[in-house]
C-alpha cells in the first residue's frame, strides 16, 4: 500500500467515474486560503516540498487497488481502472518562505482531470498543516525582536511527523534550532537541557548540576526551577564557577512568572560575575507571550517555545480550498454562497507595499507587480535543483526578504491587519462572463 491511499473516499469514487466517462482531459485545480485567521497579518506559504515528493512519486499499485476496493466494499476488478495511474501533470506554486495572502493561489496543478482528483486531500493536508505552523513560529520569531527562538514541540504535536514538520518550518522563519535530534539531523542545530526528573533524581541540585556537567564539559544549560528558582540559580551559579564553565552557559527558567524570575535571575548571576551565563526562557510560551516579556524588559536570552508553537493552538488550522478552474480550456467556477471561486489558472503579482494583484495567468505583469507562482514540476518531474538543505536555505532568505517589505500594520502581534489582494481587470471580466454564462445557460434547465 502507498501514499495514493492516503485520500479521501469521494476522491476514488469521483476518479473511477471521470475514468467511466472519459473525463480525462486536462484540469487546473487552484489552492487557496479564504480568509487569513484572526490575530495573523500575513500567512507564510510551507508544505511544497513534500507535495512535490508524494506526486513525483504517485503512482497506485496493485495493491492500493486492493485498498480502494475494499474501501468501496465492491470486488478487486471494479477499483482496476485505478491500476497504473501516475500523476504526469504540472505544477506551479508560491516557493515555501514567501509571505502570501487570503485568497491567493498557493499552488496550481494541472494534470488529467483522474490525476488532478485523486490527489487532493494529500496536498490540501500538507500545504494546510504547514502553512498553518509556519505562520504560527515566524510571528514567534517577530515577537522575539532578535533573541533567539528554539523549538521544544516534539512531545505536544499531533504526531512525530508533524513534530518533524514543526521543526522543519521553525527553522525556515529563523528558529536557532530545535530539540527534536532527527529533525535537527537533517535541519538545523540540537539544542536542549534536561528535565526536572534528571534534578528529581539525584540527592541534591548541586549533585545534579555536577553529574551533568562531567557528562557534558562543553557549555551546559542547567534546569533551575524543579524547587526553588532562586536557590536553583545560586546553586547553578556556584557550579558553574567552581568548574569554570560561565561562558557559553544557561540557566532555564521553565514557570512560573518568567519575567520576574528572569530580574531576579540575572541579579544573582551578575552578582556571582557570571554576566555572560545567559537566561533561557520557556514553558507555554508562544508570540503572545514573548512579546509582553520582550516589551517588559525581561532580560531573558533565548525563547523556547512548544506547544502552542507546534499545534498552532490559537488557530489550528486554515479555510484552505482546492478547486476546480479550468477543464479542458473551459474555465469553471463555484457560484455557492459565500464560497464563491475565481475562474481560469491565474498569478499572482506583488506589488511594493504588499498590493497584491490576482490576475490571469497569461495577461502582463503592473508596474512593479512581481509574479508569485513558479513553475516547480512538469510531467510529473520536479523542475527546481538543489537538495533539501539549500532548498530550506533558500527558503529562509525568501521569508527574511518578504518580512523585511511587510507593512508595519501587518507585523504587529496584538491586532494585525492583514493586506487584501484585489481581482485584476481581466480575471474580474472573465469571472462576469463565466457567471452569466452558468445563469443564463447551465441553470437554465433547472428552473
Amino acid at each position: 500500500m502507498s501514499d495514493a491511499t492516503t485520500t479521501d473516499l469521494y476522491e476514488v469514487t469521483m476518479t473511477l467515474s471521470y475514468l467511466r466517462e472519459g473525463l480525462t482531459r486536462p484540469a487546473t485545480f487552484s489552492l487557496f486560503v479564504r480568509d487569513v485567521p484572526a490575530d495573523r497579518g500575513f500567512l507564510v506559504a510551507a508544505g511544497l516540498e513534500p507535495v512535490l515528493d508524494y506526486l513525483s512519486g504517485f503512482r497506485v499499485d496493485a495493491d492500493d487497488v486492493e485498498v480502494f476496493a475494499a474501501a468501496l466494499d465492491r470486488p478487486s476488478e471494479d477499483a482496476e481502472p485505478l491500476l497504473g495511474l501516475a500523476f504526469t501533470g504540472d505544477v506551479r506554486a508560491v516557493p515555501e518562505g514567501r509571505v502570501v495572502l487570503a485568497g491567493e493561489p498557493l499552488l496550481e496543478v494541472t494534470a488529467p482531470l483522474p490525476q488532478a482528483q485523486l490527489v487532493e486531500s494529500y496536498v490540501l493536508n500538507q500545504i494546510n498543516h504547514q502553512t498553518t505552523i509556519a505562520s504560527k513560529c515566524a510571528r514567534c520569531v517577530m515577537a522575539a525582536d532578535g533573541h533567539p527562538v528554539v523549538d521544544f514541540s516534539l512531545r505536544r504535536t499531533h504526531g512525530t511527523e508533524a513534530g518533524y514538520q514543526a521543526a522543519r518550518l521553525g527553522a525556515m522563519v529563523g528558529f536557532a534550532g530545535t530539540s527534536n535530534v532527527s529533525a535537527a539531523y537533517a535541519e538545523g542545530p540540537a539544542v536542549g537541557t534536561m528535565a526536572h526528573s534528571y534534578i528529581e533524581a539525584f540527592g541534591t541540585e548541586e549533585q545534579a548540576f555536577r553529574a551533568f556537567a562531567r557528562t557534558h564539559p562543553g557549555p551546559v544549560t542547567f534546569l533551575v526551577d524543579t524547587y526553588d528558582t532562586e536557590r536553583g540559580v545560586a546553586t547553578a551559579g556556584r557550579v558553574l564557577k567552581d568548574l569554570g564553565l560561565g561562558p557559553g552557559c544557561a540557566v532555564r527558567l521553565d514557570s512560573g512568572d518568567l519575567g520576574t524570575l528572569a530580574v531576579r535571575s540575572r541579579r544573582i548571576l551578575d552578582g556571582a560575575g557570571l554576566n555572560e551565563v545567559r537566561i533561557v526562557a520557556g514553558g507555554g510560551l508562544d508570540e503572545f507571550a514573548v512579546d509582553r516579556l520582550v516589551r517588559s524588559g525581561a532580560p531573558i536570552d533565548r525563547y523556547a517555545v512548544g506547544t502552542k508553537a507546534g499545534v498552532s493552538a490559537d488557530a489550528p488550522y486554515l479555510d484552505s480550498a482546492y478547486k476546480l478552474v479550468e477543464y479542458d480550456g473551459r474555465p469553471v467556477m463555484k457560484l455557492s454562497s459565500a464560497k464563491v471561486t475565481a475562474p481560469g489558472r491565474e498569478q499572482v503579482f506583488r506589488r511594493p507595499g504588499y498590493a497584491d494583484i490576482i490576475g490571469l495567468l497569461d495577461e502582463p505583469p503592473p508596474p512593479g507587480g512581481e509574479p508569485l507562482l513558479k513553475t516547480v514540476m512538469r510531467r510529473g518531474r520536479r523542475a527546481q535543483s538543489g537538495n533539501r538543505r539549500s532548498r530550506l536555505d533558500d527558503a529562509r532568505s525568501r521569508f527574511a526578504d518578504d518580512l523585511a517589505a511587510l507593512p508595519d500594520d501587518a507585523r504587529r502581534i496584538a491586532s494585525p491587519v492583514a493586506p487584501k489582494a484585489v481581482l485584476s481587470q481581466p480575471l474580474t471580466e472573465l469571472a462576469d462572463r463565466v457567471r452569466h454564462h452558468i445563469e443564463t445557460d447551465v441553470l437554465a434547465g433547472t428552473r
